[in-house]
């Protein structure tokens, strides 16, 4: 099971069979009859384990059944649809299959959840299952969070992934950064910005810890800070008695022939009464 995916899952699955109890019978069906499932979230497949995998249909078979639905015209795979691949990939002309009988949103959910149970899963298609799952089921992140074992957060933090550029996401996929550097990187407002940061991250292998300190070093709170940290310390205490006295945001700035002190409003009125203040000094 994929790392950080709850026992929730198993009685997920278990749910879906509950009134299909029985002996299951392994069936022989011809690969041309068959069709991958259209609620499929998983569209990528790594070549060379397909064909790792299809050496070893060659050699041994299929030692596990895949699972499949009737439909109008042959059958619908609900799960196994890597095995049903290699065995293509292999010269096969049949596979071992067990006949389910259920709808076709039991299929889907069925489908989201067995692709969630991979442990090759990485964070990015995580989040892509978690979505499908919501918007077919019409599910809330707490109603996802409910069936499937996990908690809200944890929802929604995944799903953020699916905000980053694509640039981004294929780094993901091609397993160059993690989801954590994913959303890491999400906060930064700039694309471009975020796509540059990234490559970086690759190139010098920085750590989620490095690129978050780094992200927060460009934040305008820290540059405000590094300011503060870098005026000599009478400058900052004014700033500070201006404030209260004033009530607002006041900033010096000084350099060596010249300074000036900066001091906001944000309205009419709020100028007036600035005005009024200065007035009595």
């Amino acid at each position: 099971m994929a790392k950080g995916l709850g026992k929730g899952l198993g009685r997920g699955l278990d749910a879906l069979f509950q009134d299909n109890k029985g002996d299951e019978v392994v069936e022989q069906l011809r690969l041309d009859d068959i069709r991958p499932n259209p609620y499929q979230p998983r569209n990528e497949f790594d070549e060379i384990a397909l064909a790792e995998l299809a050496e070893s249909v060659k050699l041994h078979g299929i030692l596990q059944p895949i699972i499949v639905k009737k439909s109008v015209k042959g059958y619908d795979i609900v799960a196994g649809e890597r095995r049903y691949r290699a065995s293509k990939l292999a010269g096969k002309q049949d596979i071992p299959a067990i006949v389910k009988s259920m709808t076709d949103k039991q299929m889907m959910e069925f489908a989201i959840i067995e692709n969630l149970q991979r442990e090759d899963l990485n964070a990015l298609e995580e989040a892509k299952s978690y979505q499908l799952l919501m918007d077919h089921l019409s599910l809330n992140q707490g109603e996802a969070a409910d069936r499937l074992g996990k908690s809200r957060p944890y929802i929604a933090n995944m799903l953020r992934l699916l905000n980053l550029p694509q640039e981004i996401k294929q780094l993901i996929n091609d397993k160059k950064i993690s989801g954590a550097h994913g959303r890491t990187l999400l906060g930064l407002k700039d694309q471009e910005e975020m796509i540059a940061i990234a490559h970086r991250v690759v190139k010098e292998a920085w750590s989620v810890r490095q690129l978050e300190q780094y992200v927060k070093s460009l934040s305008p709170k820290a540059d405000k800070q590094k300011k503060e940290n870098a005026k000599p310390k009478f400058l900052v205490k004014h700033e500070q008695t201006l404030k209260q006295h004033l009530g607002t945001n006041v900033e010096i700035s000084k350099s060596r022939k010249k300074g000036k002190i900066a001091i906001e409003f944000t309205s009419e009125e709020e100028f007036n009464r600035l005005i009024e203040l200065l007035e009595r000094v």
